[in-house]
């Protein structure tokens, strides 16, 4: 099955871009979530007007994330939790909890923008990394300490 990608998928295609797809996945994931459509004849004709808006609202949005990038300069995020022997977590510090604490600083980020592998199980500093925009990605400091008994 073809279709016309509305938005960017992750390893699939940017926006406009014409991709062949499974049949169910066309079917039950990407038309429905309003992904993609069906790349019929009509549609086809819509794909140069959907990518000259796309490259004006990627050059909008990148603007905006580097603006948001500066933001993340000299960032650290600093989480207490319980842990024990050998410096492990009773528990982890995850993508949602980041966001949490990134709102509390005025930054508003998706959970999954942020990009972690697994969830910090260690006390430490860490690096843990955001996609802000395709072309946009910053690092920022996540320091767990051990909490107080």
């Amino acid at each position: 099955m073809e279709v016309i990608l509305k938005e960017d998928v992750p390893k699939l295609g940017n926006r406009g871009d014409v991709v062949k797809v499974a049949e169910g996945y066309g079917r039950n994931y990407l038309l429905p979530h309003k992904l993609a459509i069906e790349a019929s004849a009509g549609n086809k004709a819509v794909i140069k007007q959907m990518k000259e808006a796309a490259v004006r609202r990627s050059a909008r949005d990148k603007a905006d994330a580097e603006v948001l990038a500066q933001q993340f300069n000299e960032l650290a995020l600093h989480f207490r939790r319980k842990s024990g022997e050998k410096d492990t977590l009773f528990g982890s510090v995850t993508s949602s909890e980041i966001a949490d604490e990134l709102a509390k600083k005025g930054i508003t980020l998706d959970r999954r923008k942020i990009e972690l592998d697994e969830p910090i199980k260690t006390l430490g500093e860490h690096t843990v990394s955001a996609r802000l925009h395709r072309e946009v990605h910053v690092k920022f400091k996540v320091v767990v300490e051990k909490e107080p008994e």
